[in-house]
């Protein structure tokens, strides 16, 4: 069986399944794979050196191997904070207007890529199948094929991929989807993403593309682009559920809610996920249903990110100006309306607040999947489960049209969803929870992984 290698801005060192510590399912269904083909974990250790050695810091924990590198001050500023999350992140989730176009940045992305594959090169062994993860390192299966690497080389794309109207606004946009021609396989969150990247090939570079199939040729290349929808260690979500963190997060959100209808959403503090438009919808419905103030309590948890990009700065200043003035207007001496969290809680705990919410709220305005909608699914009671509001641009939506599918743009229509979720019947509920879940039970995250390796090593 041949070796998997795994590439990642960042080395997440993943514990056996069931293993003390909190860590998401990627880690876990990676590790198992790296376990299984007795692979290696590589990319950037997340510290910085004066000057880039192409040293490598190579562990084995819990029978994973892992191998990392030390970057730089200035390739962190130019290749992550710069080009990859001020230029490729907001324009691939179409904020175009937030991104920034700097040669600097550019030239910053392309040296650490070329870092990456001159120091992964010599590690590499003939039949060795390569994955590459996520937009920071968009071109590294080009650079590994100048340096002489003739192995099966698969791309996954955790966020959107951009219609090719948007992508043409990126400078050199037609050298970044050359390099990615160098891949074996391409993988997408959704089809919507896969027929973006399709009509770009088809239309912008004049390749022969077969819709059916997925297959783009150009140049004597053949490509494979397909849609692999990541989802939960569901059964693991299941176990943490019944810690005693889990129960008392549970129990703890009851009572300090003092039993109203419970609205939660749980999100990254990111431009993104729509945060103040759900703000705009929530204090809308309470304008629009007075009488339900003092029933209803929206909690909103939102873990701070990239602190040090002025954006972010602005959104997490926004939603704390929107929460005072909601709860301002209509609070009571022993009561809020909302309650806005900036920090983030460990999954265990976040199970409990899930369960104890009569309705999960998620709306962002462009994500790749959502795992915060499949967890909220997940965590919910089946004889008396909550209601799904679900962003119609969420790549999570493809999959789960059983949900209150909206247009977080609206607010008109996120509001009138969260009333009808709050008065949905309990049969409905039942009956839509049930189809959600066995779309969360079987797309798992072990499954995804499955499904895309045996693609490159057949394709």
């Amino acid at each position: 069986m041949s070796r998997l290698i795994v590439v990642s801005n960042r080395v997440s060192v993943p514990k056996a399944r069931g293993a003390a510590g909190a860590q998401g399912g990627l880690a876990v269904a990676l590790g198992s794979a790296l376990r299984e083909r007795k692979g290696m974990w590589f990319g950037w250790s997340g510290e910085e050196v004066d000057e880039f050695t192409g040293h490598l810091n190579l562990q084995n924990i819990d029978g994973v191997t892992t191998a990392t590198i030390d970057l730089e001050a200035q390739d962190v500023e130019e290749y992550y904070n710069g080009y990859a999350n001020r230029s490729l992140w907001p324009l691939f989730h179409y904020r175009v207007d937030l991104a920034e176009y700097r040669s600097d940045f550019g030239k910053g992305y392309e040296r650490v890529n070329e870092r990456f594959a001159q120091t992964l090169g010599p590690l590499l062994e003939e039949d060795d199948l390569i994955w590459v993860h996520d937009y920071h390192l968009l071109p590294l299966g080009e650079r590994l094929r100048a340096g002489g690497a003739e192995n099966k080389i698969g791309f996954f794309l955790h966020i959107p991929w951009p219609p090719r109207n948007l992508l043409v606004a990126l400078p050199f946009h037609e050298r970044l989807v050359l390099t990615m021609l160098q891949y074996d396989l391409i993988g997408f969150q959704d089809e919507e993403s896969v027929d973006s990247f399709l009509a770009y090939c088809r239309k912008e570079l004049g390749a022969d593309v077969d819709e059916d199939t997925g297959r783009v040729d150009y140049r004597g290349r053949s490509v494979s682009v397909r849609s692999f929808p990541i989802g939960l260690d569901y059964e693991e979500f299941l176990e943490g559920g019944k810690s005693g963190a889990s129960r008392q997060a549970e129990q703890r959100m009851l009572s300090s809610s003092r039993h109203r209808k419970l609205i939660i959403g749980v999100d990254r503090l990111d431009y993104s996920k729509g945060l103040p438009e759900k703000f705009d919808a929530v204090g809308r419905y309470f304008d629009e249903n007075p009488h339900r103030v003092k029933e209803t309590l929206f909690v909103q948890v939102a873990p701070p990110s990239r602190q040090d990009v002025t954006t972010y700065q602005q959104i997490r200043e926004t939603l704390e100006q929107k929460a005072g003035q909601i709860n301002g207007a209509r609070s009571e001496v022993d009561l809020v309306p909302i309650r806005y969290v900036n920090r983030g809680y460990p999954r265990q705990e976040l199970f409990g607040f899930y369960r104890a919410a009569h309705v999960g709220l998620v709306t962002p305005l462009r994500d790749g999947m959502n795992l915060v909608a499949k967890e909220y699914i997940a965590a919910q009671d089946e004889e008396d489960p909550g209601v799904l509001v679900l962003s119609r641009f969420a790549g999570a939506a493809e999959q789960m049209d059983d949900a209150l599918l909206v247009n977080p743009y609206s607010m008109e229509e996120v509001s009138r969803a969260i009333g009808q979720a709050i008065e949905m019947p309990l049969d409905e509920r039942r009956d839509r929870w049930e189809k959600l879940n066995e779309v969360v039970a079987t797309e798992t995250v072990e499954k995804w992984r499955q499904n895309f390796v045996d693609a490159l090593a057949g394709g």
